[in-house]
């Protein structure tokens, strides 16, 4: 398993706060921080299920945003 370190570098001149704020943003985005909190207790699988159905949209959302025409034709036409 390959390990993916995070990290900012800090800019000359920039303060640490602003740096841990702009790493904070990046772990936020990538979701590193909510997957922390969620393995931080057990979670049961009706809860599980409904974190799951509260996210999809926003998944499908950037799913989207991100697939060519001919990928979406792909997925559109009909199977056999």
């Amino acid at each position: 398993m390959q390990k993916h370190i995070r990290g900012v570098d800090i800019k000359n001149g920039e303060t640490i706060d602003r740096a841990l704020k702009r790493l904070k943003t990046k772990l936020d985005t990538e979701g590193i921080l909510e997957e922390m909190r969620r393995r931080r207790s057990h979670e049961s699988t009706i809860d599980r299920k409904i974190r799951k159905a509260r996210t999809a949209p926003k998944r499908n959302k950037v799913r989207w945003r991100f697939q060519s025409e001919s990928q979406t034709a792909a997925t559109d036409a009909p199977s056999i």
